[in-house]
């Protein structure tokens, strides 16, 4: 029996992954939880799967759960969200925690020996290189969640690296794919977050639309897979029934195909190397008709240029480049910028930006603390005018 942390419990992968514990209790186990400050969904976790600790984030939430007299610990702040992540009883950490919060937890727990499932992906644009590394050091498997690095994990099962051209990672092209540019600028965060296939956080759903959640996605890749910024491409494909594809050296492409539900690749993680049945509905290709693919428009998506911009740059510059995003989505769901300014202000606080090589988390932190100051002046600049 594989013994379980959540971290992010209460979002849409920590959701999704207590579903499918649920439907094998006879092969998982959940040892701990964490979530940010959802208090009624966190109680009722409590309640179905029994864990030794909980954590949440938020000091007056974590204050507010200890008042309902639960028959478990329960601790808050960062501390907590490690203490969550570094349980001894666990043997693997769900890593779902929404945005820059997710990398110390995530970090710790490799740092203890523990296995992840990750679906944190700012823990590799934040701080690769020593993510990767202690992984490499403390013989840690980091076994993808998202539904993209988790099918380019499945395709490469196996396979030598030297066998591969690219990996091709494929984007919905969210809810304005079929926008003109100029119609961009007005925008509404409702209209933001109603992505056609996936169900999500509104942070994520957010990105999606930008494709800056895809830029994210190519520099998870690049530490992931260990790959140039050159062998990571884009394409738009707006059925989300291929999740990526490999390319290899003889030009032959091996797809990973399912349905647009993120139990499949959460099950694919919790029970790797292995597979179990009656995860999804089957899929019926005759039923689907047409796959179709495009090209992005890196008009209409600056985000993919600053992607690339960002691994080019290297050091620092990722952490950056997620940082301002962050700044920028907030404001944009709090209806002080246009969805347009999102890329603005990040472009414009990578511009500021002199890349450092770091060695250290702090390091990486002292660069994400500066690059949200960065942002949040620009964005101040942007509601003046």
């Amino acid at each position: 029996m594989k013994k379980l942390s959540v971290l992010g419990s209460t979002g849409s992968i920590g959701r999704n992954t207590l579903e499918v514990v649920g439907r094998n209790p006879d092969r998982f186990t959940v040892c701990a939880l964490a979530a940010r400050n959802n208090v009624e969904l966190l109680e009722s976790q409590i309640h179905a799967f029994k864990p030794d600790l909980v954590a949440v984030s938020d000091i007056a939430a974590a204050e507010e759960l200890k008042k309902k007299n639960l028959s478990v610990e329960i601790l808050s702040g960062e501390e907590g969200m490690i203490a969550a992540a570094t349980i001894d009883t666990s043997d693997m950490v769900v890593s779902s925690i929404a945005g820059s919060p997710g990398l110390v937890p995530t970090y710790e727990a490799i740092k203890a020996g523990k296995d992840i499932a990750l679906a944190t992906k700012e823990a590799l644009v934040m701080a690769g290189k020593l993510v990767m590394a202690e992984a490499s050091g403390n013989g840690v498997n980091i076994i993808p969640v998202d539904s993209e690095h988790s099918a380019v994990f499945q395709c490469l099962h196996g396979r030598d690296m030297d066998e591969v051209s690219r990996v091709i990672l494929t984007a919905s092209g969210g809810p304005f794919r079929n926008k003109g540019l100029s119609e961009l600028v007005s925008v509404t965060p409702a209209e933001a977050l109603k992505h056609p296939n996936w169900d999500m956080g509104r942070k994520i759903t957010v990105d999606s639309a930008t494709l800056m959640n895809k830029g994210l996605e190519v520099i998870e890749a690049r530490w992931l897979f260990g790959l140039p910024a050159e062998k990571i491409s884009v394409i738009i494909h707006p059925q989300s029934i291929v999740h990526s594809m490999v390319e290899f050296v003889d030009s032959s492409i091996i797809a990973q195909l399912s349905l647009p539900d993120m139990k499949g690749p959460i099950s694919y993680a919790l029970s790797y190397p292995e597979r179990f049945g009656d995860v999804l509905p089957p899929l019926h290709l005759a039923e689907i008709k047409e796959l179709t693919f495009e090209e992005p428009d890196r008009e209409k998506y600056p985000s993919i240029d600053l992607t690339y911009r960002a691994l080019t740059s290297g050091g620092t510059m990722p952490c950056v480049f997620n940082a301002a995003n962050e700044i920028a989505v907030d404001a944009f769901l709090d209806d002080k910028i246009s969805f347009t300014d999102i890329t603005r202000i990040v472009s414009g606080t990578m511009d500021s930006h002199k890349v450092k090589e770091y060695e250290t988390i702090e390091e990486v932190l002292e660069a994400s603390d500066w690059a949200k100051i960065k942002a949040k002046e620009l964005l101040m600049e942007k509601i003046k005018l």
